[in-house]
């Protein structure tokens, strides 16, 4: 028996009516009832024929529903829209988990993802859970109460009501047993289980985005917590704009190149590229009815390049006037099999890692000379451990490196530092190694293999080590970390004042 004051349950959308079987020759057919499923109404009345027709719409094309439930604000679906809502609607046919939307502010891209979507979705999922995330709670609330309003106005066209104890605008229920739950980023999540995860905006400023505190708690929050509440075939939708290279979109592509979750990802500036998903010319307005090029040109203008850049065109790039620039460093599958000279530089540390902190790296990375004159780092090693785990990293690497690669070591003042430096040198006697202080500020010490860097002179091998070099690379000396930095700089700085191997001369020949 259903509770006091709960809603009727919905009523069937359309029913069709039995077939009559085909009419003899001898009588004429007699006129066949028709059945229908609104109260106290005539089926044959052309409003009632077209609410028929919408409600089928509205239920089979998310695109019908959106254009009918924004007509009341004067919204009507432009290009890139319904682009959007075509993505949204493979992903509920299963086409697709994950699915990544990339568009500049002002795009109404949460309008249809974070508003649109969610009641369209419980229509064809009446028992589904979904989870909707943004940067603050109060954003989320924004999305939940005006998804909530959306699918109360249009229950009876979408099959379902809210149920009468459950309307709050972050948590509200359905009568088919569906529910929406609204959470800010790193907010209460625990008990909650969903079918469909929203992550709207999940950045809320510039300098949260610069910061990598912020942006290493948004992917543990996003790994540890958000993704842990997902069901087995779950979906994820990611809304957002662009505002940093490791921002949460930009480490999800990272992470699907080296072999995690793969991606449908719709990325659509406010600028048209070359090969634009919508067909634009190059330079053509993404909603040139609400913003043409000329508004956007004079933003950018306002904004800058590096903020325009990550904004409104969703490709990130390094701050002006930091040192070095990933994107002049060349990526090699392999690194040669000949070269001049070869050395592995350490810099060292002896902290172990604990809850709440965040100590240095041990790093030894490893840069060879080809016998062009290129600079090639082909291995890193990276770790955080008390001296006895530094120490056996540092014999490892020398004894897979082997002999003809030298060693370089940093000696710290004092002397512990000499003696440290005695005592590792004693372990690896039968290799060349080179110890010395450290002297001067660390970008002076950077500076020359960042000039070999932006002269295309540096190529980093592929491989996992790859992504936190070039974070560390970009985000340098602003960067919380400069170990593998130092490193680098070491390792340089020998090679490069290292005299060239002697020639081989034939002096018979030359005595002719």
């Amino acid at each position: 028996m259903a509770p006091p004051n709960s809603p009727a349950p919905p009523r069937p959308i359309f029913t069709r009516a039995a077939r009559p079987s085909p009419p003899s020759a001898a009588a004429p057919p007699k006129r066949q009832p028709r059945i229908s499923t609104m109260p106290n109404s005539n089926a044959n009345s052309p409003p009632l024929l077209r609410e028929a027709a919408l409600r089928r719409a509205i239920r089979t094309s998310l695109t019908a529903f959106a254009t009918l439930a924004l007509a009341a604000e004067g919204h009507r679906p432009a290009a890139h829209h319904r682009l959007i809502l075509a993505e949204l609607e493979a992903l509920a046919r299963g086409e697709n988990d994950r699915l990544m939307l990339l568009l500049p502010p002002g795009s109404a891209k949460s309008t249809y993802a974070s508003v649109v979507f969610p009641a369209w979705w419980l229509a064809h999922n009446p028992r589904a859970n979904i989870i909707a995330a943004s940067h603050t709670a109060a954003l989320a609330q924004h999305f939940g109460r005006r998804a909530r309003n959306l699918a109360r106005e249009h229950q009876r066209r979408l099959g379902f009501a809210l149920a009468h104890d459950q309307r709050a605008a972050t948590d509200w229920m359905t009568t088919t047993g569906g529910s929406y739950y609204a959470v800010g980023v790193r907010g209460p999540i625990t008990g909650r289980r969903a079918d469909l995860i929203l992550i709207d905006d999940p950045v809320k400023s510039h300098a949260e985005a610069d910061s990598p505190a912020a942006r290493a708690h948004l992917w543990q929050w996003y790994q540890s917590d958000l993704v842990s509440r997902l069901k087995p075939g779950g979906k994820i939708v990611l809304i957002m704009t662009r505002w940093h290279e490791d921002d949460l979109g930009g480490r999800l592509i990272a992470e699907a190149s080296l072999g995690g979750d793969r991606w449908r990802v719709l990325r659509l500036p406010a600028l048209a590229e070359s090969n634009d998903p919508l067909g634009r010319a190059p330079g053509a307005a993404l909603w040139p009815e609400w913003e043409n090029a000329e508004a956007i040109a004079r933003k950018r203008r306002i904004v800058g390049e590096r903020a325009f850049a990550a904004l409104y065109q969703q490709q990130p790039r390094p701050a002006e006037g930091l040192l070095f620039r990933p994107e002049t460093i060349t990526r090699l599958d392999a690194a040669p099999a000949q070269y001049r000279a070869r050395v592995r530089a350490w810099d060292l540390a002896a902290t172990e890692a604990r809850p709440g902190h965040d100590p240095d790296w041990t790093v030894g990375l490893r840069l060879l000379k080809d016998d062009a004159g290129r600079f090639i780092i082909d291995d890193v090693v990276r770790l955080r451990g008390g001296p006895h785990e530094v120490e056996q990293a540092i014999f490892s690497c020398a004894a897979r490196d082997g002999r003809e690669t030298t060693i370089l070591l940093p000696q710290d003042p004092g002397q512990a530092g000499r003696a440290q430096i005695s005592y590792l040198t004693r372990k690896l006697a039968g290799y060349h190694v080179i110890a010395s202080p450290e002297t001067g500020a660390k970008t002076t010490r950077a500076a020359p293999v960042a000039s070999q860097a932006q002269a295309g002179n540096l190529a980093i091998v592929n491989a996992p080590f790859l992504r936190p070099l070039l974070e560390e690379l970009r985000d340098f000396p602003a960067g919380s970390k400069d170990d593998q930095v130092d490193a680098l700089s070491r390792a340089f700085a020998h090679l490069a004042s290292a005299p060239e191997p002697a020639r081989q001369i034939n002096l018979p020949l030359l005595s002719r």
